[in-house]
C-alpha cells in the first residue's frame, strides 16, 4: 500500500501563557516555529519526499513562514485542542484516504528527522493501526515518578496498550526498586517490560484525522489529561516506535528557550 502523500502538519498557536508568541521566538536568527519547518523540509518517507506545513491561528505567524520560504495554512483561532486544528489543516490540504499526516509540535526546533521518518513508516507497515507514535526507555527513578513524564505500555507486537502519568507498569515484588536496572538474576521480565516514556509525536492516517475530533471524549481521557486515550478507548490502534534516543528538549519555558538556545548556538543545528 503506497499512500498518495506525506505531510508534516506543524500546529501553531499565537497564544502561550508561558511564553507570548512563542512560535515566533528567535532560535539563532529564525522563529522557532520556521526552525522546526526547516530542520524537516529535506525529509523523505519510503524515498517519496515529504510536504511540511505549518497550521497557525495568526497572519503574524502565516508572514513569518512566508519570508522564510515554508508553507502555512491559517486555521481557526477557536479550536478547543490540537487535533481539531490538525483536521481543519488536513482539510485545506487536501489529505485523502490513507495519505499519512505527522503532527510535529512547532516547539521542538531540535527534533529528529530520522524519528519523524520512523514514526510516518510505522503507521505506512501498520494497516491495522489509526495512529502511531514513539517512546523511549526510561533510565532513571525520578523520570518514571514524575507524572509530567507520559509512560506507555505496548502489546507484543508493539501497539499501545495504555498510556498514563502514573508509574507503569509497576513492579509488585519489587517495590520501591529501579527494577528495570535490575539484572536478570532479580528481575528477568526487565528487558520486556522496561518502562516507556512516550515521546509527543503522532502520524495519522488522514481519515482517522478527519474523525478524531468527532469521537467522545473517554473518560479515562478525561482522568489522565491525555488526548491519545480517546483514539483507543474507541477500539482504535496505536502503533509505537520505539527509540533508543531521548529526543532533544522542548521549548515550554523561557529557561528551555535559553538552553535551546545555547545548543543551536554551540552545534549549529
Amino acid at each position: 500500500m503506497s499512500p498518495a502523500a506525506y505531510t508534516v502538519i506543524v500546529p501553531a498557536r499565537l497564544a502561550s501563557t508561558r511564553l507570548p508568541n512563542k512560535p515566533l521566538l528567535d532560535i539563532g536568527g529564525l522563529p522557532m516555529v520556521v526552525r522546526v519547518a526547516k530542520r524537516l523540509e529535506h525529509l523523505t518517507v519510503a524515498a517519496q519526499p515529504v510536504r511540511v506545513v505549518v497550521a497557525c491561528d495568526a497572519l503574524a505567524i502565516q508572514e513569518a513562514c512566508s519570508q522564510h520560504g515554508v508553507q502555512a495554512v491559517l486555521t481557526s483561532p477557536n479550536h478547543a485542542s490540537g487535533s481539531d486544528r490538525l483536521a481543519e489543516a488536513c482539510d485545506l490540504l487536501g489529505l485523502q484516504g490513507d495519505d499519512i499526516g505527522v503532527n510535529v509540535q512547532g516547539d521542538e526546533p531540535l527534533i529528529d528527522p530520522a524519528l519523524v521518518s520512523a514514526v510516518a513508516n510505522l503507521l505506512q507497515d501498520r494497516a491495522g493501526a489509526s495512529m502511531s507514535t514513539a517512546a523511549h526507555p526510561i533510565t532513571s527513578a525520578a523520570e518514571f515518578n514524575n507524572p509530567n513524564v507520559v509512560k506507555v505500555v505496548l502489546d507484543a507486537a508493539s501497539h499501545a496498550m495504555y498510556f498514563s502519568r502514573a508509574a507503569i507498569p509497576f513492579a509488585r515484588d519489587l517495590p520501591g526498586q529501579d527494577w528495570w536496572q535490575a539484572d536478570g538474576h532479580s528481575a528477568d521480565f526487565v528487558g520486556t517490560a522496561r518502562p516507556l516514556r512516550h515521546i509527543g509525536i503522532y502520524a495519522y492516517r488522514a481519515s482517522f484525522l478527519r474523525l478524531f475530533p468527532t469521537l467522545v471524549q473517554a473518560p479515562v481521557e478525561k482522568v489522565e489529561a491525555l488526548e491519545q486515550m480517546r483514539a483507543m478507548w474507541h477500539g482504535h490502534r496505536i502503533a509505537v516506535h520505539v527509540t533508543p534516543d531521548a529526543p532533544g528538549p522542548g521549548v515550554d519555558t523561557a529557561e528551555d528557550l535559553e538552553r535551546v538556545r545555547q545548543i543551536v548556538a554551540a552545534g549549529g543545528i
